[in-house]
């Protein structure tokens, strides 16, 4: 088992991009990239921590590669927005990817000088070493599944999903 770690935006939001996938075993919702340790969701949402809303993916990497991975998290994503993603602002919900592996930093690498070249605009993903992650708390674990008509509700007045769509597809 490896571990991956993604920073989406929203990490509500985020999470149903990896669930389902053959060789994904699970998702936890939590945050990464500040310097406060144990940090809270009121912190981290008010910009107070330095961390970014962050999913941990835990997968089978006989059965799936961290590339797939890289792939799912920039489709469910928009990775050319450099202040936070929809209507979520602030460096808590902006891109990140804490790679723990040099091979994970070089795909990434290559994988937005593609992106860029083929948009013709920057994306802004940062590519960070990983140094912690702390899982959010209960009520944000599979929010989801949880609360499935408060999420979709979240997911409209975001911009993310389209009245049209269903969750999981793209606005």
């Amino acid at each position: 088992m490896k571990n991956a770690y993604f920073a989406g935006g929203c990490f509500w939001c985020l999470t149903p991009a990896f669930r389902g996938v053959p060789g994904i075993l699970g998702t936890v919702s939590g945050y990464s990239g500040g310097s406060e340790e144990n940090p809270l969701y009121e912190d981290v949402k008010r910009q107070r921590t330095g961390h970014r809303e962050t999913v941990k993916v835990t997968y089978d990497e006989s059965v799936i590669g961290w590339e797939t991975l890289f792939d799912l998290f920039l489709d469910a994503v928009d990775p050319f927005d450099g202040g936070g993603q929809y209507i979520d602002r602030g460096r808590s919900y902006t891109l990140a990817v804490y790679y723990t592996r040099e091979e994970e930093r070089i795909y990434a690498e290559k994988a937005l000088s593609a992106l860029e070249k083929e948009s013709g605009k920057t994306p802004a993903v940062a590519l960070e070493p990983f140094r912690s992650f702390y899982e959010a708390e209960e009520v944000h674990q599979d929010y989801d599944l949880k609360n499935p008509e408060a999420f979709r509700r979240e997911l409209l007045e975001s911009g993310r999903l389209s009245s049209e769509a269903s969750p999981g597809e793209k606005p």
